[in-house]
């Protein structure tokens, strides 16, 4: 990250920004954001399995300073990472507010809490040597991959999203074994008075029967206990496929949403979409489908049928042309050319390191063209210019998409 001057040290702004970034955005596998990301995860794999091995007697007779060892190096990373994350978090909120404001707003989100209690009660338990305890806190840590898992953080944004409607369906689950419980204790009670002769005690067996669980501890007897199981039973049911349909509902909005908004991410990116309107994004977006190559990876050969256009959002691809081989990195597009003129790929473009894509198929190349007139005239012209300035279709491509770049 570069040297700090003399002087100015942890107050140097950018050296804030630039660890902030370090922390929070989402590199690509080449980057060192990435590379710290992998670290961590590695830091909480090793963790998690020292306490889970440590509770074996065996195990922790013969490798129990490895364990220690490993539990002390968690805790001193995670609480570097907290204590980074505190100190760059001011000035990069929403709220504008204060740098004491957007600290302790970190500090009180639910990832904060999540990284605060990866290392805090792992460090009073090292300090009092409370080792079982320590087993039991271990697995802590596990929860800090909420962080760098898209799929569970967007499972927590849809359980928080619909966070009224399950508070609902919690009172609803409340009012039935209520109710159920009040019913068998009114008819089991005599007859059951050790297993059914409270309110108290009914209402374990209502909340084992609504789970469908029904461990068989506790069952009526009677006739009409028994028919009143039978509604119980069913509506157990409708307990549980309730919270999942609204959980799995607004669990596929939410990826939806993501998808939407890191689509549109990416177009922005490109310039040539710079001067369209958000309608006209919006549209191309429905056409549009991600790529992601890894380093090495060939996308496309010389003399392949032109099939795609391809829009660079990060990452760099080399195209080995005929005469030359040249890097393209974000923000620039190829294969617009043989899709016009309908030929074959001019050149081999392979993976320099893992990069993100967006894929227009020729299809949609077509019918987008068609439609958007501007954006027909723009490729159009600049693709006529180019062919007249070459006469090589090859470094025609090529110009075109150094083109982007240059904007």
């Amino acid at each position: 990250m570069g040297l700090v001057p003399r002087g100015r040290g942890l107050r140097n702004p950018d050296l804030r920004d630039r660890l902030y970034d370090l922390l929070e955005h989402d590199p690509l596998a080449y980057s060192v954001g990435s590379r710290f990301i992998q670290l961590v995860i590695g830091v909480i794999v090793f963790n998690v399995a020292a306490m889970i091995l440590a509770s074996v007697p065996e195990l922790d007779a013969r490798f129990g300073a490895l364990f220690a060892g490993i539990t002390i190096l968690s805790v001193i990373v995670f609480a570097l990472e907290y204590a980074a994350r505190l100190w760059t978090v001011a000035g990069h909120t929403q709220r504008k507010g204060s740098a004491l404001a957007d600290r302790l707003g970190y500090a009180f989100s639910a990832l904060g809490i999540i990284d605060l209690m990866a290392f805090l009660p792992a460090a009073i338990v090292l300090a009092t040597g409370e080792h079982a305890t320590l087993a039991a806190l271990g697995v802590l840590p596990f929860f800090k991959l909420i962080r760098y898992s898209p799929a569970m953080r967007s499972l927590l944004a849809a359980v928080h999203a619909e966070r009224r409607a399950l508070i609902g369906c919690i009172v609803i689950l409340i009012g039935a074994v209520l109710t159920f419980a009040s019913l068998l204790y009114a008819i089991e009670r005599d007859v059951q008075p050790d297993k059914l002769g409270t309110i108290p005690q009914a209402m374990w067996w209502a909340i084992v029967t609504l789970g469908t669980v029904g461990y068989g501890d506790v069952v009526p007897v009677t006739p009409l206990g028994k028919f009143v199981s039978t509604f119980a039973i069913i509506a157990g049911f409708a307990m549980i496929a309730l919270p999942v349909a609204i959980i799995s509902s607004a669990f596929a909005e939410e990826v939806k949403r993501r998808d939407f908004v890191v689509t549109w991410g990416m177009l922005a990116r490109v310039p040539l979409f710079s001067h369209l309107s958000a309608a006209e994004i919006a549209d191309i977006m429905r056409l549009l489908r991600a790529r992601t190559i890894e380093q090495g990876e060939i996308l496309v050969r010389r003399g392949d049928i032109a099939s795609s256009m391809y829009f660079i959002t990060a990452g760099e691809v080399e195209i080995a042309l005929p005469s030359q081989h040249v890097r393209l990195a974000d923000g620039t597009f190829f294969g617009e050319i043989a899709l016009l003129h309908k030929t074959k790929r001019s050149g081999t473009v392979t993976a320099t390191r893992k990069t993100r894509l967006l894929v227009l198929d020729a299809q949609d190349f077509h019918a987008l063209i068609a439609r958007m007139p501007t954006l027909a005239d723009h490729v159009h012209e600049t693709a006529k210019a180019r062919l007249a300035d070459s006469g090589d279709l090859a470094l025609a491509e090529l110009a075109q998409a150094k083109e982007g770049t240059d904007r």
